[in-house]
């Protein structure tokens, strides 16, 4: 089910014994947690009442032995289990399929006979519904299908994070236009935790103003709104057209933006994008996928942003821009005139023509 109808269907009914929040959105999993929360346990009963457990610290059988306990200090009771992808057995040997089947066996007995007044969450968070990560996610949606309440959180789609993004500026009374909309949605990718905070801030400091939010209040206070222009910048970059990328290095001049600092984004869009080249990701998914797996922290819209990159530059003018960057970052670190002329330089030689 959505978290939506999760949270309607615990407001009109009693919680089930047993859920599993599944997925990495954490906006409305701490919506659900809180409505959950609140209905199982008084305020008198939350500090005695809460258990935390850690499936990488305790077994399951540890945990659901903990939930056949009866509290003496509170009547009512929420577990809450984080890391539940642990309960999966690690590697798929047989001896390994036996303890799942034991796991899940235990597991199923518990869901037919829970504990009276106690209700049971697994917060598996670490993995993305589809893509890579779906045949793992299928193989604990089984673990723990004897759950009779699976919550789903993906996370939001585009065109879903604009309604959000929507609904909380209409709610704090926020006059934001459709092109500061999209600003906004793309320097938080699309999170509703980070929308929510951004849109309050903008709130804040817009209040008391009758003009509506502008691109400069959202590059002011919201983190990465700049690395828009910075892309921007990138894309022009790679169109050779010199006029439109002296016009957005003078935008982030005037906006303040620390020009090394913005060298050193853009050498780590040139790095991964050769990167990707090299290992022939014809995706933004094939791209998020390959540098999770090596470990490098890689959300949707960056993957997009490294695929643009890797897909209108070749490789000969990436390995050209790399070099750029290099003799830039020396520039800007020696003795010099301005940051502003190192980088007019930087964009000159890399624009001229082929």
């Amino acid at each position: 089910m959505t978290p939506e109808q999760f949270i309607r269907s615990i407001e009109q009914k009693t919680p089930p014994a047993v859920c599993l929040f599944l997925g990495p959105e954490s906006y409305r999993r701490d919506l659900c947690r809180k409505a959950l929360m609140a209905r199982v346990l008084s305020p008198e009963e939350r500090e005695d009442g809460l258990t935390r457990h850690d499936l990488d610290e305790m077994t399951l059988a540890e945990v659901l032995d903990d939930a056949r306990s009866m509290s003496l200090f509170a009547g009512n009771r929420l577990i809450w289990v984080s890391n539940a992808e642990s309960a999966l057995p690690k590697g798929r040997s047989s001896a390994g399929e036996d303890r799942e089947e034991s796991s899940a066996g235990s597991l199923e007995a518990y869901a037919k006979d829970p504990t009276p007044g106690t209700v049971l969450v697994f917060d598996a968070r670490k993995w993305e519904l589809d893509g890579e990560d779906k045949a793992r996610v299928d193989r604990l949606r089984k673990f723990f299908s004897c759950v009779p309440a699976t919550v789903e959180f993906a996370r939001l789609a585009p065109q879903e994070a604009r309604e959000f993004a929507r609904r909380e500026a209409a709610a704090r009374q926020l006059q934001l236009g459709s092109a500061e909309l999209e600003l906004l949605v793309d320097a938080t990718a699309g999170d509703p935790s980070r929308l929510a905070i951004e849109i309050e801030k903008l709130s804040l400091l817009t209040e008391g103003r009758s003009e509506p939010v502008s691109a400069a209040d959202i590059a002011a206070l919201v983190p990465n709104a700049q690395e828009t222009t910075i892309f921007k910048l990138v894309d022009a970059l790679a169109a050779r057209d010199r006029a439109a990328s002296m016009m957005l290095l003078d935008t982030l001049f005037r906006a303040g933006e620390y020009l090394p600092l913005a060298l050193t984004f853009l050498a780590g869009v040139f790095r991964l994008a050769l990167a990707a080249k090299e290992q022939n990701l014809r995706s933004a998914q094939d791209v998020q996928g390959y540098f999770q797996r090596l470990g490098l922290p890689m959300w949707r819209a960056r993957a997009e942003q490294i695929h643009t990159a890797a897909t209108r530059f070749d490789k000969g003018r990436i390995e050209e821009a790399i070099e750029l960057v290099f003799r830039a970052d020396r520039d800007l670190k020696g003795i010099r005139a301005d940051d502003r002329i190192v980088m007019e330089d930087f964009v000159l030689r890399l624009t001229r023509a082929a």
